[in-house]
Protein backbone atom coordinates (compact mmCIF):
# COMPACT_ATOMS: atom_id res chain seq x y z
CA UNK A 1 0.00 0.00 0.00
CA UNK A 2 3.05 2.27 0.72
CA UNK A 3 4.40 1.56 -2.43
CA UNK A 4 1.37 2.32 -4.41
CA UNK A 5 0.72 5.17 -2.48
CA UNK A 6 4.29 7.03 -3.16
CA UNK A 7 3.73 5.81 -6.75
CA UNK A 8 0.64 7.76 -7.18
CA UNK A 9 1.61 11.35 -5.49
CA UNK A 10 4.92 11.02 -7.44
CA UNK A 11 3.31 11.08 -10.52
CA UNK A 12 0.35 13.73 -9.39
CA UNK A 13 2.75 15.70 -7.85
CA UNK A 14 4.27 16.67 -11.33
CA UNK A 15 2.46 20.67 -11.78
CA UNK A 16 1.75 19.79 -15.22
CA UNK A 17 -0.60 16.67 -14.38
CA UNK A 18 -1.72 18.27 -11.70
CA UNK A 19 -2.70 20.95 -13.49
CA UNK A 20 -4.17 19.09 -16.68
CA UNK A 21 -6.51 16.82 -13.74
CA UNK A 22 -7.83 19.76 -12.40
CA UNK A 23 -8.49 21.16 -16.17
CA UNK A 24 -10.30 18.44 -17.72
CA UNK A 25 -12.22 17.31 -14.38
CA UNK A 26 -13.19 20.60 -13.24
CA UNK A 27 -13.03 22.86 -16.05
CA UNK A 28 -13.90 20.72 -18.82
CA UNK A 29 -10.96 20.99 -20.48
CA UNK A 30 -10.43 24.77 -20.27
CA UNK A 31 -6.44 26.03 -19.53
CA UNK A 32 -7.89 27.48 -16.37
CA UNK A 33 -5.50 26.76 -14.12
CA UNK A 34 -1.46 26.85 -15.14
CA UNK A 35 0.83 24.40 -13.89
CA UNK A 36 2.81 27.98 -12.71
CA UNK A 37 0.15 28.72 -10.66
CA UNK A 38 0.21 25.86 -8.27
CA UNK A 39 2.09 25.57 -4.97
CA UNK A 40 3.05 22.89 -2.65
CA UNK A 41 1.32 22.84 0.73
CA UNK A 42 1.50 19.96 3.49
CA UNK A 43 -0.53 17.14 3.23
CA UNK A 44 -0.08 16.08 7.01
CA UNK A 45 -2.24 16.90 10.10
CA UNK A 46 -3.55 15.38 13.21
CA UNK A 47 -6.86 14.84 15.00
CA UNK A 48 -7.63 13.19 18.26
CA UNK A 49 -9.85 9.72 18.53
CA UNK A 50 -12.61 9.00 21.04
CA UNK A 51 -10.29 7.87 23.48
CA UNK A 52 -8.29 11.73 22.80
CA UNK A 53 -5.64 9.78 21.31
CA UNK A 54 -3.26 11.67 18.59
CA UNK A 55 -3.35 10.24 15.01
CA UNK A 56 -1.77 11.70 11.90
CA UNK A 57 -3.48 11.66 8.44
CA UNK A 58 -2.02 12.33 5.42
CA UNK A 59 -3.59 13.95 1.91
CA UNK A 60 -2.17 12.04 -1.22
CA UNK A 61 -1.62 15.29 -2.85
CA UNK A 62 -2.23 18.92 -2.03
CA UNK A 63 -1.84 22.52 -4.06
CA UNK A 64 -3.01 25.94 -3.52
CA UNK A 65 -4.10 27.48 -6.74
CA UNK A 66 -2.29 30.73 -6.73
CA UNK A 67 -2.80 33.77 -8.67
CA UNK A 68 0.05 36.76 -7.82
CA UNK A 69 -0.01 36.75 -4.27
CA UNK A 70 -3.41 35.37 -3.63
CA UNK A 71 -4.09 31.98 -2.79
CA UNK A 72 -7.65 31.14 -4.52
CA UNK A 73 -8.50 27.52 -4.11
CA UNK A 74 -6.46 24.79 -1.98
CA UNK A 75 -6.97 21.69 -4.08
CA UNK A 76 -6.67 17.76 -2.92
CA UNK A 77 -6.58 14.87 -4.84
CA UNK A 78 -7.30 11.52 -3.07
CA UNK A 79 -6.49 8.26 -5.29
CA UNK A 80 -8.95 4.97 -4.80
CA UNK A 81 -8.52 1.82 -6.53
CA UNK A 82 -11.07 0.32 -4.51
CA UNK A 83 -14.65 1.65 -3.04
CA UNK A 84 -14.25 3.07 0.02
CA UNK A 85 -17.76 2.80 1.67
CA UNK A 86 -17.26 5.97 4.04
CA UNK A 87 -14.96 8.14 1.92
CA UNK A 88 -16.66 11.50 2.95
CA UNK A 89 -15.90 10.87 6.40
CA UNK A 90 -12.18 11.14 5.27
CA UNK A 91 -12.61 13.83 2.81
CA UNK A 92 -14.26 15.40 6.21
CA UNK A 93 -11.35 15.32 7.92
CA UNK A 94 -9.07 16.38 5.23
CA UNK A 95 -10.85 19.51 4.74
CA UNK A 96 -11.76 20.06 8.36
CA UNK A 97 -7.83 19.79 8.90
CA UNK A 98 -7.24 22.58 5.86
CA UNK A 99 -9.72 25.00 7.24
CA UNK A 100 -8.51 24.65 10.48
CA UNK A 101 -4.97 25.52 9.12
CA UNK A 102 -6.03 28.92 7.43
CA UNK A 103 -7.81 29.87 10.64
CA UNK A 104 -5.09 32.74 11.26
CA UNK A 105 -5.17 34.26 7.45
CA UNK A 106 -6.84 37.12 6.72
CA UNK A 107 -8.73 35.50 3.91
CA UNK A 108 -9.90 31.89 4.00
CA UNK A 109 -9.90 30.09 0.70
CA UNK A 110 -12.01 27.34 -0.69
CA UNK A 111 -10.91 23.55 -0.49
CA UNK A 112 -11.81 21.19 -2.99
CA UNK A 113 -10.82 17.31 -2.70
CA UNK A 114 -10.97 15.21 -5.79
CA UNK A 115 -10.93 11.18 -5.31
CA UNK A 116 -9.80 9.62 -8.70
CA UNK A 117 -11.10 6.20 -8.71
CA UNK A 118 -9.02 3.65 -10.82
CA UNK A 119 -10.84 0.55 -10.29
CA UNK A 120 -11.94 -1.40 -13.53
CA UNK A 121 -14.21 -3.97 -12.14
CA UNK A 122 -17.18 -1.69 -10.90
CA UNK A 123 -17.87 1.21 -10.76
CA UNK A 124 -18.06 3.49 -7.33
CA UNK A 125 -21.32 2.30 -5.78
CA UNK A 126 -20.44 3.91 -2.18
CA UNK A 127 -22.34 6.93 -0.53
CA UNK A 128 -21.06 10.27 -1.84
CA UNK A 129 -22.05 12.26 0.95
CA UNK A 130 -21.83 12.07 4.82
CA UNK A 131 -25.90 12.34 5.08
CA UNK A 132 -26.31 9.15 3.40
CA UNK A 133 -24.15 7.59 6.02
CA UNK A 134 -25.67 8.35 8.97
CA UNK A 135 -29.49 8.85 11.01
CA UNK A 136 -30.45 12.30 11.49
CA UNK A 137 -33.29 12.63 14.03
CA UNK A 138 -36.13 14.75 12.29
CA UNK A 139 -35.88 18.69 12.54
CA UNK A 140 -32.21 18.64 12.82
CA UNK A 141 -31.08 17.94 9.22
CA UNK A 142 -30.74 21.38 8.38
CA UNK A 143 -28.32 21.93 11.23
CA UNK A 144 -26.19 18.61 10.13
CA UNK A 145 -23.10 19.63 7.91
CA UNK A 146 -22.63 17.93 4.43
CA UNK A 147 -19.50 17.00 2.47
CA UNK A 148 -19.71 15.34 0.12
CA UNK A 149 -16.94 12.91 -2.06
CA UNK A 150 -16.67 14.03 -5.46
CA UNK A 151 -15.49 10.90 -7.16
CA UNK A 152 -14.01 10.78 -10.85
CA UNK A 153 -14.67 7.16 -12.22
CA UNK A 154 -11.18 7.22 -14.41
CA UNK A 155 -11.81 4.00 -16.21
CA UNK A 156 -15.16 5.26 -17.06
CA UNK A 157 -14.07 8.37 -18.57
CA UNK A 158 -15.28 8.94 -22.14
CA UNK A 159 -13.46 9.74 -25.56
CA UNK A 160 -14.35 13.09 -25.76
CA UNK A 161 -13.05 13.31 -21.67
CA UNK A 162 -9.51 11.65 -22.48
CA UNK A 163 -9.25 13.92 -25.61
CA UNK A 164 -9.33 16.95 -23.82
CA UNK A 165 -6.01 15.58 -21.29
CA UNK A 166 -2.58 17.13 -22.40
CA UNK A 167 -0.30 15.97 -19.99
CA UNK A 168 0.56 12.16 -19.20
CA UNK A 169 -2.62 11.95 -17.57
CA UNK A 170 -4.03 11.36 -21.15
CA UNK A 171 -1.82 8.33 -21.61
CA UNK A 172 -2.90 6.99 -17.69
CA UNK A 173 -6.92 7.06 -18.31
CA UNK A 174 -6.74 5.79 -21.85
CA UNK A 175 -4.97 2.49 -20.28
CA UNK A 176 -7.56 2.15 -17.49
CA UNK A 177 -10.63 2.89 -20.02
CA UNK A 178 -9.10 -0.14 -22.12
CA UNK A 179 -8.36 -1.87 -19.07
CA UNK A 180 -12.01 -1.62 -17.92
CA UNK A 181 -13.22 -2.78 -21.91
CA UNK A 182 -10.41 -5.54 -22.50
CA UNK A 183 -8.64 -7.23 -19.36
CA UNK A 184 -5.64 -8.38 -21.47
CA UNK A 185 -5.35 -5.12 -23.27
CA UNK A 186 -2.03 -4.89 -24.69
CA UNK A 187 -1.25 -0.80 -24.86
CA UNK A 188 -1.13 0.79 -28.16
CA UNK A 189 -1.20 4.36 -27.35
CA UNK A 190 1.35 6.16 -29.61
CA UNK A 191 1.41 9.17 -27.30
CA UNK A 192 4.37 10.61 -26.00
CA UNK A 193 5.62 9.81 -22.79
CA UNK A 194 7.35 13.28 -20.86
CA UNK A 195 7.08 11.39 -17.28
CA UNK A 196 8.26 7.57 -17.74
CA UNK A 197 9.64 6.86 -15.07
CA UNK A 198 6.58 8.13 -12.74
CA UNK A 199 4.27 6.25 -15.08
CA UNK A 200 6.17 2.69 -15.60
CA UNK A 201 5.58 2.91 -11.75
CA UNK A 202 1.99 3.72 -11.36
CA UNK A 203 1.00 1.29 -14.08
CA UNK A 204 3.04 -1.65 -12.37
CA UNK A 205 1.85 -0.73 -8.51
CA UNK A 206 -1.78 -0.25 -9.95
CA UNK A 207 -2.11 -3.28 -12.09
CA UNK A 208 -0.15 -5.63 -9.75
CA UNK A 209 2.47 -6.17 -12.73
CA UNK A 210 5.37 -5.38 -11.56
CA UNK A 211 6.71 -6.02 -15.47
CA UNK A 212 6.09 -1.99 -16.11
CA UNK A 213 8.78 -1.31 -13.54
CA UNK A 214 11.45 -3.93 -14.41
CA UNK A 215 11.27 -2.17 -17.38
CA UNK A 216 13.11 0.99 -15.38
CA UNK A 217 16.21 -1.04 -15.99
CA UNK A 218 16.27 -0.48 -19.85
CA UNK A 219 14.08 2.27 -20.00
CA UNK A 220 16.02 4.24 -22.94
CA UNK A 221 14.16 4.53 -26.49
CA UNK A 222 10.73 4.02 -24.33
CA UNK A 223 8.61 6.87 -25.90
CA UNK A 224 5.81 5.81 -26.08
CA UNK A 225 2.67 2.65 -24.23
CA UNK A 226 3.48 0.80 -27.77
CA UNK A 227 7.32 1.07 -26.76
CA UNK A 228 6.09 -0.25 -23.69
CA UNK A 229 4.61 -3.50 -24.80
CA UNK A 230 6.77 -4.13 -27.33
CA UNK A 231 9.76 -4.68 -24.50
CA UNK A 232 7.06 -6.58 -22.31
CA UNK A 233 6.12 -8.96 -25.32
CA UNK A 234 10.41 -8.76 -26.02
CA UNK A 235 10.60 -10.06 -22.38
CA UNK A 236 8.15 -12.75 -22.42
CA UNK A 237 9.27 -14.82 -25.76
CA UNK A 238 13.02 -14.38 -23.61
CA UNK A 239 11.92 -15.57 -20.82
CA UNK A 240 9.96 -18.30 -22.29
CA UNK A 241 13.25 -18.85 -24.46
CA UNK A 242 15.34 -19.01 -21.45
CA UNK A 243 12.43 -21.67 -19.58
CA UNK A 244 12.73 -24.10 -22.80
CA UNK A 245 16.58 -23.72 -22.53
CA UNK A 246 16.38 -24.96 -18.75
CA UNK A 247 13.87 -27.27 -19.72
CA UNK A 248 16.30 -29.30 -22.05
CA UNK A 249 19.44 -28.77 -19.61
CA UNK A 250 17.61 -30.58 -16.62
CA UNK A 251 16.99 -33.55 -19.57
CA UNK A 252 20.73 -33.88 -20.22
CA UNK A 253 21.48 -33.40 -16.55
CA UNK A 254 19.12 -36.52 -15.44
CA UNK A 255 20.33 -37.74 -18.18
CA UNK A 256 16.84 -38.55 -20.22
CA UNK A 257 18.51 -37.55 -23.44
CA UNK A 258 21.47 -37.44 -24.84
CA UNK A 259 24.36 -34.21 -24.78
CA UNK A 260 24.21 -34.94 -28.86
CA UNK A 261 19.64 -34.54 -28.44
CA UNK A 262 20.24 -31.83 -26.04
CA UNK A 263 22.10 -29.74 -28.44
CA UNK A 264 20.21 -30.42 -31.84
CA UNK A 265 17.01 -29.80 -29.86
CA UNK A 266 18.22 -26.41 -29.14
CA UNK A 267 19.83 -25.51 -32.61
CA UNK A 268 23.33 -25.09 -30.77
CA UNK A 269 26.68 -27.46 -30.73
CA UNK A 270 27.16 -30.16 -27.91
CA UNK A 271 30.14 -27.35 -27.09
CA UNK A 272 28.07 -24.76 -26.62
CA UNK A 273 25.61 -26.80 -24.58
CA UNK A 274 28.64 -27.83 -22.43
CA UNK A 275 29.67 -24.14 -21.63
CA UNK A 276 25.73 -23.09 -21.18
CA UNK A 277 24.75 -26.13 -18.46
CA UNK A 278 27.71 -25.03 -16.06
CA UNK A 279 26.96 -20.97 -16.84
CA UNK A 280 23.90 -22.04 -15.42
CA UNK A 281 24.58 -24.31 -12.50
CA UNK A 282 23.47 -27.39 -14.61
CA UNK A 283 25.83 -30.44 -14.06
CA UNK A 284 26.98 -32.42 -16.94
CA UNK A 285 25.82 -35.80 -17.08
CA UNK A 286 29.30 -37.23 -17.54
CA UNK A 287 30.24 -35.76 -13.99
CA UNK A 288 30.53 -37.51 -10.66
Amino acid sequence: MQQKDLSEKVLEDNNDIFADIVNVLLFDGEDTVEESSLVNTTVHSQYKDDSGKLHEQERDVAKYWRKGDTDIILYGIENQTKVESRMPVRIFGYEGASYRGQHDKKTIVPVITMVLYYGTDRKWTAPANIKSLINVPDGLDKYVNDVKANVFEIAWLTDEQISKFKSDFKIVANFFVNKRKNEDYIPDDKTTIKHVDEILKFLSVMTGDNRYEKLLADKEGVSNMCDVAQRLEDRGIKKGIEKGNRMIYSLVEEKSISMEKGAEKLGISVEKLRANMINTGFKLPDME
